[in-house]
């Protein structure tokens, strides 16, 4: 199963839809945003885009609570099973204990794919390209033997930049 996954989307609307866009093309079935939504817009998007998604208020997402029963949105630590992974979703990094298969977290604003005790610790990186001029985003491909792990990146300050780069990780899965 592909996931698609982002965080921190923060005011930045276009690149949050740009990133989503990147994510559905290349076959995301499910999309998890880690936190700092920031704006009821890319809640809208989320619900619109097709796909199942699953997401966490940030420390910026205080004022979204009104629309809690409307969007796909939790309190973090958030554990939830999909792909018959156990994943456990939050926007601060800190709950990091490996009990669960995936640990998907945000607000650092650094890409991050890192395996171990058996688990794979993801943050997607900022797409709202914030702290740096790119915008990151990543893909989790959740199968059998193996985690694969898809990291995105477009330079916002190029002008010639138009598409995004990727780079591949691969975990071997521990099975229990």
């Amino acid at each position: 199963m592909k996931i698609g996954v982002i965080s921190d989307t923060h005011t930045k609307v276009k690149l949050a839809k740009e990133a989503l866009n990147l994510l559905i093309s290349d076959g995301a079935e499910f999309i998890i945003h880690a936190g700092d939504i920031v704006e009821v817009e890319i809640l809208e998007t989320l619900k619109k885009c097709g796909v199942r998604y699953i997401a966490v208020y940030g420390n910026n997402d205080a004022h979204l609570a009104q629309y809690h029963r409307k969007y796909n949105l939790f309190q973090e630590p958030h554990y939830f099973k999909l792909a018959n992974t156990k994943f456990k979703l939050m926007h601060m990094p800190y709950y990091m204990a490996p009990d669960a298969d995936v640990v998907i977290f945000g607000h650092t604003h650094i890409f991050e794919s890192d395996f171990k005790n058996s688990t794979l610790f993801l943050n997607p990186g900022e797409v709202c390209a914030r702290n740096k001029s790119i915008s990151e985003c990543a893909m989790l491909e959740v199968k059998d033997e193996t985690f694969e792990v898809t990291y995105y990146t477009k330079d916002i300050k190029s002008k010639k930049e138009i598409k995004f780069k990727h780079q591949k990780f691969s975990y071997e899965r521990i099975q229990s």
